[in-house]
């Protein structure tokens, strides 16, 4: 093993963390769920951390990170979602952003052309929402009861960068789409 595929093998431990956290949301061990969730989001910050720091980013790493992070997010969502820590609906637009950036990605790349799978800055902080209001959750049921105006708050919040995002990735790449396809025609 060389030391540039370290943040590629965290994201793939990270990976093999969801199924453990789901399992002991619906086990109802909220605080080992949180802790658990905890050490992926921890993963997450080294494996990106050593990936700038270092050089050490790969093609691989480009997925394999995101990937780890939306099988954790949707999977916690769902979970928290059945078991009514969380309301459905909320789920459901997680659900569906990321469903329409993925569909929207793949038809970018199969209309036009492979693109720079960056993130944009509504994307990341929704991220960091999305994570913020699991852990939210997971303290709140496993810990000790939050206030439910903290709660809320961190909902609305996160419905709102949630849509946002998804519409802002979805103008972005029409807008572009249009763009280069009327370049195309010239």
């Amino acid at each position: 093993m060389r030391p540039e595929h370290i943040p590629n093998i965290i994201s793939t431990l990270r990976i093999f963390l969801v199924y453990p956290v789901v399992h002991l949301m619906l086990a109802e061990r909220y605080t080992a769920a949180l802790a658990l969730f905890v050490v992926a989001g921890v993963s997450d910050a080294i494996d990106g951390f050593l990936a700038k720091h270092y050089g050490w980013q790969s093609r691989l790493g480009s997925y394999l990170d995101p990937l780890a992070d939306k099988l954790l997010l949707v999977c916690c969502f769902v979970a928290g979602a059945w078991l009514g820590l969380l309301p459905v609906w909320m789920a459901a637009a997680v659900l569906l952003r990321d469903a329409v950036i993925v569909t929207g990605a793949i038809a970018y790349y199969l209309l036009l052309h492979p693109f720079d799978g960056q993130p944009i800055l509504a994307s990341k902080l929704n991220t960091l929402l999305q994570l913020a209001f699991i852990v939210a959750i997971l303290f709140n049921r496993g810990v000790s009861e939050l206030p439910p105006f903290l709660l809320d708050g961190l909902l609305a919040a996160t419905l709102a960068t949630t849509i946002a995002s998804g519409a802002i990735y979805v103008y972005v790449w029409g807008r572009n789409y249009r763009l280069e396809t009327a370049q195309g025609r010239r």
